[in-house]
């Protein structure tokens, strides 16, 4: 099938109306401006993700001369001052061809432009240029930055229409682009692994953190990324706060000006919740797209989501009861309470979304709001949870979106009589049906499943444990998985920097930057381990301290 107006529409239609894609890029956010090849690269990663998918485009050729590009502005990637036959724009596309179809030469180019008349007035290309003509443009009018572009568009198309089930013209390859083409694919020692993180991270960091934004005024001094320079910097010491971090940042920023930690937090403070939420779940996006090009990654499974809270706080929280809660634990201290979904099993630990907890929020609310997050940016099978998420309105939530669930039941006295008999029986594992009582004469149906513990330090009922899934007790050894969140959040923490205030919005921000750091470093870690050795193992091969230090370094992108 051919590419017309209707289909290019319904494309774009398409994309308009996905929230976490904004196309074009250079319009999202001030880091970025029309002749920003971060944003084209970007651009044509989103576009390219829902072109295929239609019926009718079945053909790369067609994506190149279709794409649009009269927006961006070639002038400055081109190195030719005086008057010139062919637009930028065209020997772009010409050469994105080459590329996709992997042609050395540019004979090859010409061959299959002068045998595609079509082609070439789709291209609107009236003359085709000869063989001098493209080697002197592609060597000395275009920089090396747009060669380079040109080079990772490609690769990122063929991806997207292999996955798609379009036939291409070349097998891309799934791995990060090293620099170092030579590096061992087996036990690649520390300097090695050092390197390509620096590489890796470089990437990461150019992809990530334009999906942050403060608003502020275009006339600001201070370079919008030196705040998430400083911020990235609090993250690499523990219990670091703003003032005390802005003046060691003096000292070791190469930059000419560095925000002072009053004017950091300021801005951050006029950040709404939902802002912040959104420019995470942005970035999630766009780090997923860059692991997702490897066939090591795992973009469907198993979720899980929990509530994790800070220190206990000690201070006055008049005025603030909605937001300082009690702890999980039901003791009678008092926190903030965030809550995560976050991808486990053999999938990359990336956390996918975060939002804060608030005084009589239901746990429905929380679940749902999360999964419809989570769900925008991978597919899910099965979600996991803890045992503060035992309802049976959460679990007919999912049910009712087709996922299968395993949560952890509370004891009440027919779940403890049941374990007393399994224990007198001498039985480990024991499945019975149970319906749960939604209200109105509606149930929900489950699967109780007992099972008893290895070496448990109690002698009665204690021995076992109770879950609930609606798939019945084969994903039960999936439950094992959780403990995954658990180990990130140690992380996370570590991550944040350290504040006395109680304005929400800050305490908030601080928590998802540091959950943006820990993502950044397993996702850095995942590509580290494809390039150099192939396979992905869940023992990082990065360290956290490694990614946080060459962060520091290449936050600054502007």
């Amino acid at each position: 099938m051919v590419a017309s107006c209707d289909s290019q529409r319904t494309v774009f239609r398409r994309i308009a109306q996905k929230s976490l894609v904004k196309w074009p890029a250079y319009d999202s956010t001030p880091l970025y401006d029309r002749s920003s090849l971060a944003a084209l690269k970007e651009d044509i990663r989103a576009v390219s993700s829902s072109w295929f998918d239609h019926e009718a485009h079945d053909s790369v050729d067609e994506f190149v001369s279709h794409y649009p590009v009269a927006y961006f502005k070639f002038r400055p990637h081109d190195r030719y001052s005086g008057a010139t036959h062919y637009e930028m724009a065209q020997l772009f596309r010409l050469f994105l061809l080459k590329e996709l179809h992997d042609w050395t030469h540019e004979t090859a180019l010409l061959t299959y432009l002068t045998h595609s008349p079509e082609l070439c007035e789709r291209l609107s290309i009236e003359t085709v240029p000869d063989q001098s003509t493209l080697w002197r443009s592609w060597h000395e009018r275009f920089t090396t930055e747009l060669r380079e572009t040109i080079e990772a568009a490609a690769r990122m198309i063929l991806i997207k229409a292999q996955d798609a089930g379009v036939t291409v013209p070349r097998e891309p390859e799934r791995t990060f682009p090293s620099e170092d083409d030579e590096a061992g694919k087996s036990n690649p020692d520390d300097q090695t692994i050092l390197n390509e993180a620096a590489s890796v991270t470089n990437h990461i960091s150019r992809i990530v953190f334009p999906s942050f934004s403060l608003n502020r005024d275009e006339s600001c001094e201070i370079h919008e990324n030196a705040y998430w320079d400083l911020q990235t910097y609090l993250g690499l010491r523990e219990r670091l706060a703003a003032n005390e971090g802005a003046r060691s940042f003096v000292y070791e920023s190469t930059r000419d000006r560095t925000p002072l930690g009053h004017a950091h937090r300021e801005h951050i403070r006029d950040l709404s919740i939902e802002q912040i939420r959104e420019m995470y779940r942005q970035a999630m996006n766009r780090l997923l797209d860059e692991v997702a090009e490897t066939e090591e990654f795992f973009r469907a499974g198993i979720i899980a989501i929990d509530i994790t809270e800070a220190d206990s706080f000690t201070g006055d929280r008049t005025e603030h009861e909605d937001e300082i809660i009690g702890t999980k634990e039901q003791t009678d201290e008092y926190a903030y309470q965030w809550a995560t979904v976050q991808l486990v099993g053999n999938a990359v630990p990336i956390v996918l979304d975060a939002r804060p907890v608030r005084k009589g929020e239901s746990r429905k609310d929380i679940v749902e709001d999360l999964l419809n997050s989570a769900e925008e940016l991978v597919h899910i099978d099965n979600v996991l949870m803890d045992r503060e998420f035992d309802s049976q309105h959460v679990m007919e939530m999912i049910s009712q979106r087709g996922l299968s669930y395993v949560v952890p039941k509370r004891m009440q006295t027919s779940e403890k009589a049941q374990a007393k008999r399994l224990l007198q029986r001498g039985q480990d594992r024991y499945e019975t049906d149970r319906k749960l009582h939604l209200g109105k004469n509606e149930w929900h149906e489950t699967t109780l499943i007992y099972r008893r513990k290895e070496d448990s330090e109690h002698d009665d009922h204690r021995q076992y444990s109770v879950f609930m899934s609606n798939r019945g007790s084969g994903f039960l050894t999936e439950y094992g998985y959780r403990w995954e969140i658990e180990s990130g959040y140690r992380s996370i923490k570590r991550f944040m920097a350290a504040t006395t205030s109680k304005d929400f919005g800050l305490r908030f921000f601080y928590f998802a930057f540091a959950c943006l750091l820990y993502s950044i470093w397993r996702a850095v870690d995942l590509l580290v381990q494809v390039e150099l050795t192939g396979e992905y193992e869940h023992s990082p091969m990065v360290t956290a301290d490694n990614t946080l230090t060459l962060l520091k370094k290449e936050t600054g992108i502007g």
